[in-house]
């Protein structure tokens, strides 16, 4: 149960997908370009997707930074689907 104010990990999750954190996209991010492959999900107290690293062949989970999680936090407006 979260307290007055404080968003559900379902929520932040979709607000990160939001964010361009979704299955089919590409991010740049700890100097290492990757394909992101799941949607956001929770993982060890915080949020991750399974990527592929350009020119590698293997899956992991990466842990978005706490930055990221902050940013799709603090995003108030109503999800809307993409047209």
């Amino acid at each position: 149960m979260t307290s007055h104010g404080e968003d559900s990990i379902t929520e932040i999750c979709a607000r990160v997908k939001s964010l361009g954190y979704a299955a089919s996209g590409r991010i740049r991010i700890y100097g290492q370009e990757f394909d992101v492959i799941s949607d956001p999900f929770p993982e060890a107290g915080g949020v991750a997707v399974l990527v592929k690293p350009r020119g590698d062949p293997r899956v992991r989970a990466l842990q978005l930074p706490a930055t990221v999680l902050h940013s799709g936090k603090s995003r108030r407006r109503p999800l809307a689907s993409a047209a």
